[in-house]
């Protein structure tokens, strides 16, 4: 064992997580965990994990950008031909996990997946960057290719195309929800006895339990 990599621990001590100062749901309690990692400037608070498997069970995770929630769950976009959508497809269940070091908290979120509507994903779509709705057609999301001229001759040519038209979504990119079954709240605390409330979702309502860290 690499001993440099054993010893390194940290004793958080920041902040505490107390079942009677929660929000009863899990949605609002996430906004408010959320506008404080905002206001906290941390890099990219809505990064997170996501992790997905096989029909087969053999998992893989990969890090994308949350790009909204409500009351019926979380959204992120992208290639409907890649490999974590084709895992989302045959296989519609998908953990996600938010980390805010600076703040010593984590956020574990378990769940089905559907598809959001092609409304929604057109909405997103065309608020992005032109840059960002090229990209969406260059890249042949998770297939090998030769080199990177690829990519940029790729790019090239579609800017040419586009050059004085509107940028159309492409049909194979779109949006995920996870909606979620259960959601936890992770606040670091001493002597590593973390504080962890977890909510789940039992005949339409939200359970609040908590956990031995």
């Amino acid at each position: 064992m690499n001993s440099s990599i054993a010893d390194l621990r940290k004793d958080y001590t920041l902040q505490e997580l107390n079942e009677t100062e929660v929000d009863p749901n899990p949605f609002v309690q996430f906004q408010r965990w959320f506008d404080q990692a905002v206001e906290a400037q941390l890099p990219e608070p809505n990064a997170m994990t996501v992790a997905t498997a096989t029909k087969e069970g053999i998992p893989s995770a990969r890090i994308v950008l949350l790009k909204g929630f409500d009351d019926r769950g979380f959204v992120f976009y992208t290639n409907y031909n890649s490999h974590k959508a084709q895992e989302l497809i045959d296989n519609p269940h998908a953990a996600l996990v938010f980390l805010w070091t600076e703040l010593e908290r984590q956020i574990r979120i378990v769940g089905s997946v559907e598809k959001v509507s092609a409304d929604e994903s057109d909405a997103y779509f065309y608020s992005r960057p032109i840059g960002s709705r090229l990209g969406a057609w260059t890249s042949e999301q998770s297939q090998v290719i030769a080199n990177r001229d690829v990519l940029e001759q790729r790019l090239t040519d579609l800017k040419a195309q586009y050059e004085h038209q509107e940028i159309p979504r492409p049909p194979h990119w779109g949006g995920f929800r996870v909606k979620p079954i259960a959601i936890e709240f992770w606040q670091g605390r001493s002597s590593r006895l973390h504080d962890r409330l977890r909510y789940q979702l039992k005949n339409g309502k939200w359970m609040l339990d908590r956990l031995s860290p």
